[in-house]
C-alpha cells in the first residue's frame, strides 16, 4: 500500500504543477487508500473503487459519481506504472447535472442585504458583512477569494486589490472604484479598533479570519431578514450569485451603452479570474435581458448587412 500512496503523491504533484489545486481530490484519494488498507487490497480494482465511491450509503448519486471520478483519474495514471491497476470505466455511476439557475439581485435587493448586515451585532460584525457583501457585489470576486484576502493585498493609494492564489494558482489585480476604496478605508479604521490576530482583510468578532461555513450561514440569515426568497426550486438566493449579478450587469451595461460586448467580454473574463472567455460567456444565458439585447444586436447587424 505504501507504493500506492507514493504514486498518489506523485500524481497530485504532477497535476498541481499543471495548475490544478486538487484539495478535494487529495482528501478523496487519501480516504480511498485508507479503505483499500482496511480491506487488505493490494491494488486498485473496479469492485473496490465502486464499493468505496458509494459510501456513505445515504448520500446522493452525484456524490458517488464525484468520488469515483477522483479514483478513475488516479487509476488511469497509475495504470501506466502498475499494470495490475484496474481503471473504473466512465459512466459506471452516471448522474445528471442540475446546474442551479443564477439568482440575479436587483439594486433594491442589494440595498436590503446591506441594510440587514448593518443591523448585525456587535458593530464589527455588521461592518465586516457590509464590507463583504459590498466587495462581492462590485468586484464579482469569489467568496473564497475575499476570505483569503489580507490587508497587505489592498493598496489604498492606487485603489487596487490583489487576488492571490485563486483557481489554477493564478493571481490578478483588481482596480477598485473610488467609492469602494473609501468604504474599505472606513472599514480598516473600524478593524484597527478590534483585537485582530490575523492578517486577513475581513475579520470575525474574535479577530480571526472568516470561515466559509459561517459566511454562508450568516448570508442565509441576511437574505431572510431582507425578505429575499427563492424565485423557483432551481433559483434560490446564494452568496455566489453576487458574482453572477456583477458579470451580468457588466455585460448589460456594455449593450446599453453601445459598447462592443465581444471586446468587453475578454476584459470581464480576466477581471473575474476565468481561464478563458468561454467560461464567462455562460453568464449570457443567466438573464433574459441579456439574451434580448444580444438578439436585438444580431438583428441590427443583419439588417445593416442586407441594406
Amino acid at each position: 500500500m505504501t507504493g500506492l500512496r507514493l504514486l498518489a503523491a506523485d500524481y497530485l504533484r504532477l497535476r498541481r504543477a499543471l495548475g490544478y489545486r486538487l484539495v478535494e481530490h487529495e482528501r478523496f484519494l487519501g480516504q480511498f487508500l485508507d479503505h483499500l488498507e482496511q480491506v487488505n487490497a493490494r491494488t486498485i480494482t473496479v469492485e473496490h473503487a465502486l464499493t468505496w465511491a458509494r459510501l456513505p450509503q445515504d448520500t446522493s448519486p452525484r456524490w458517488h459519481a464525484v468520488r469515483l471520478s477522483a479514483v478513475r483519474g488516479f487509476a488511469a495514471w497509475a495504470l501506466t506504472i502498475d499494470p495490475a491497476v484496474q481503471v473504473p470505466p466512465s459512466g459506471l455511476l452516471p448522474w445528471c447535472s442540475s446546474r442551479a439557475t443564477p439568482y440575479l439581485y436587483s439594486t433594491d435587493q442589494l440595498d436590503a442585504l446591506l441594510g440587514a448586515a448593518a443591523d448585525l451585532s456587535p458593530a464589527l460584525r455588521a461592518a465586516t458583512y457590509q464590507a463583504l457583501i459590498g466587495l462581492l457585489a462590485v468586484t464579482g470576486m469569489r467568496v473564497g477569494e475575499v476570505i483569503r484576502s489580507d490587508v497587505k493585498d489592498l493598496d489604498l493609494a492606487t485603489g487596487t486589490l490583489t487576488v492571490r492564489g485563486s483557481k489554477f494558482g493564478k493571481s490578478r489585480q483588481l482596480p477598485l472604484h473610488p467609492s469602494t476604496t473609501d468604504a474599505l478605508r472606513r472599514y480598516l479604521r473600524r478593524r484597527s479598533r478590534s483585537t485582530a490576530i490575523t492578517p486577513a482583510l475581513l475579520v470575525s468578532t474574535a479577530g480571526t479570519r472568516l470561515t466559509y461555513s459561517n459566511v454562508h450561514r450568516t448570508f442565509a440569515q441576511l437574505t431572510a431578514r431582507a425578505g429575499i426568497g427563492p424565485r423557483s426550486t432551481a433559483s434560490r438566493p446564494r452568496i455566489h450569485d453576487l458574482r453572477h449579478t456583477f458579470a451580468v450587469n457588466t455585460l448589460l451595461e456594455a449593450y446599453q451603452s453601445g459598447a462592443e460586448p465581444a471586446v468587453r467580454l475578454p476584459l470581464l473574463s480576466t477581471y473575474l479570474g476565468h481561464t478563458e472567455p468561454a467560461n464567462t460567456y455562460w453568464y449570457l444565458h443567466a438573464a433574459p435581458e441579456l439574451l434580448a439585447l444580444a438578439a436585438d444586436r444580431l438583428e441590427q447587424h443583419h439588417a445593416n448587412a442586407t441594406s
